[in-house]
């Protein structure tokens, strides 16, 4: 019966003999040339495999000799305890079978990072990158589990859209049959249409920017957790948010403190940063408190960018709450705050250690007249949001949502240094190969 290398390392039994399928991981001969040792890899982890000349048949012990890295092989023997091999047990082989011999594999160390992005469907079997897509897997299972638990329904929405959500300028443009559609910024628009049937609604999916932006922390390509709900106004949406962050990344911990290690996470940093309340301070306060403790001057109205985010979380051991930004720099479909209708009824949320924005989100204008000025003032057609115009027609109600950007909080928990390494396939301004 076939089994996995981590049934074998978390269950070890001496003497216990056991069949493995998997890759060829590490494969160097000793002995005077009559021994191999095989570090093996499935989906689970490694384990070594020693094959001796005397204790295996002929061909098994030319297979093995002759198997490279990521040569696909079936391996039966019997567990034994070593010290220096990985995960202090190894196979010692008595059958070494070769389903398939693999090429000279072109993956070796201080490769460039260019080059491993051009062959990254073979880095993708690399100890790093399976880490992290197994921590990627938990944390979006973790999505779906917060949000059902608290009553939400899933909602899918349109990927193709006539509609700009988040400015035209970073619009991807399709030919749809005789005219032109949109990939999707954000499903917003349509879930606010849903909260009127469903209340409380929420969704993992993609989203498409076309920011021409080659920084560490954006992508073309992304997948964004948005949650809509109706009579939740902004101090509401902004505690859900803090608990969803708080309950993922404790999720990703319960299951993956050792994979974090592995990438080098300081693992009571993370613990320390999730133990707190998030603070929420508002945007003319994050200005003060740059010029303050930085000697930094923001002009008011001015956007914070990564160099302010940075300087700012320097002061928080923990992710924060920034609210209220200025009204003019803000997308269409957030309202004045009424108590300071120079700023919106919004928020970003900003991670520690300098990571900046993991979740953006506000509470919705119910203001039809305010919506069509601020359309036209962005350049839209105002024609081609009529059907958003009508859901303030029947039965409006104060709602709100927000959005986590899924590999940004994925980059902040597992600690690396470029977006890049979370998401199998990375689309940027300049990568879309392979």
């Amino acid at each position: 019966m076939q089994t996995s290398i981590s049934e074998i390392l978390k269950h070890p039994e001496e003497g216990k003999q056991v069949t493995l399928r998997g890759w060829v991981y590490r494969h160097r001969i000793g002995g005077a040339g009559s021994m191999v040792f095989a570090v093996l890899r499935d989906a689970s982890g490694i384990i070594q495999a020693t094959v001796k000349k005397e204790k295996t048949d002929e061909k098994s012990f030319k297979d093995a000799g002759e198997a490279y890295v990521e040569s696909a092989v079936i391996v039966t023997g019997t567990v034994k305890k070593d010290e220096r091999a990985p995960g202090g047990y190894e196979i010692a082989v008595e059958k070494f079978e070769t389903v398939h011999r693999g090429e000279p594999f072109p993956v070796a160390k201080d490769l460039s990072e260019e080059y491993l992005l051009d062959i990254r469907h073979l880095w993708l079997r690399s100890q790093k990158l399976t880490r992290i897509m197994k921590i990627r897997s938990t944390l979006v299972q973790a999505i779906h589990e917060f949000f059902q638990q608290r009553g939400y329904t899933l909602f899918d929405p349109p990927i193709l859209s006539p509609n700009a959500c988040e400015g035209k300028l970073t619009l991807f443009e399709v030919k749809y049959f005789d005219t032109k559609m949109y990939l999707s910024q954000s499903w917003q628009l349509y879930a606010e249409a849903a909260i009127f049937a469903l209340e409380k609604i929420y969704d993992v999916a993609p989203t498409f920017r076309a920011e021409k932006s080659k920084t560490a922390k954006h992508l073309a390509e992304f997948w964004m957790a948005e949650m809509e709900a109706a009579w939740l106004e902004l101090d509401d949406v902004v505690q859900i948010a803090k608990d969803e962050i708080k309950f993922l990344v404790e999720r990703v911990l319960e299951k993956h403190e050792e994979d974090l290690k592995f990438l080098g996470r300081d693992i009571n940093k993370l613990k320390g940063q999730i133990s707190k309340p998030f603070p929420t301070i508002t945007y003319t306060e994050a200005l003060e408190m740059l010029k303050e403790k930085e000697g930094m001057e923001v002009k008011w109205g001015e956007d914070l960018h990564a160099t302010e985010e940075e300087k700012l979380m320097k002061h928080f051991d923990t992710p924060i709450a920034i609210t209220n930004y200025p009204i003019e720099i803000m997308a269409f479909y957030k309202p004045k705050d009424p108590k300071n209708p120079k700023t919106a009824l919004c928020f970003d949320m900003l991670a520690p250690e300098g990571f900046g924005e993991i979740v953006g989100g506000s509470q919705r204008s119910l203001n039809v007249e305010d919506i069509v000025k601020r359309i036209e003032k962005e350049g839209g057609n105002v024609k081609d949001y009529s059907w958003y115009m009508e859901l303030r027609k029947y039965g409006s109600v104060p709602h709100s949502g927000y959005g986590v950007g899924v590999e940004r909080v994925l980059r902040w928990i597992c600690g690396l240094e470029n977006i890049k390494d979370t998401i199998a396939f990375p689309r940027t301004m300049s990568r879309c190969y392979p």
